[in-house]
C-alpha cells in the first residue's frame, strides 16, 4: 500500500513538464541532430490534381 506518496510525486513532475514554458531552440536542435534543413526532400510537393485526370478534359 504505499503508492500514494509515489503517485503524488509522479503527478507533480507530470504536471511540471506539462505547464512549464520550455523554450526550446529547435534550429539548434535540428543542427545537433544532423538533421537535413531542406524539407523538399523529405516532403515532395504533391501536385494539385493526380496525373491520371490531366489528359482528361
Amino acid at each position: 500500500m504505499g503508492r500514494g506518496r509515489a503517485k503524488a510525486k509522479q503527478t507533480k513532475v507530470a504536471r511540471q513538464l506539462k505547464y512549464t514554458n520550455h523554450n526550446i531552440d529547435y534550429d539548434r536542435l535540428r543542427e545537433e541532430l544532423g538533421a537535413d534543413t531542406r524539407r523538399e526532400e523529405i516532403y515532395p510537393p504533391t501536385p494539385s490534381e493526380p496525373e491520371s485526370e490531366r489528359g482528361r478534359g
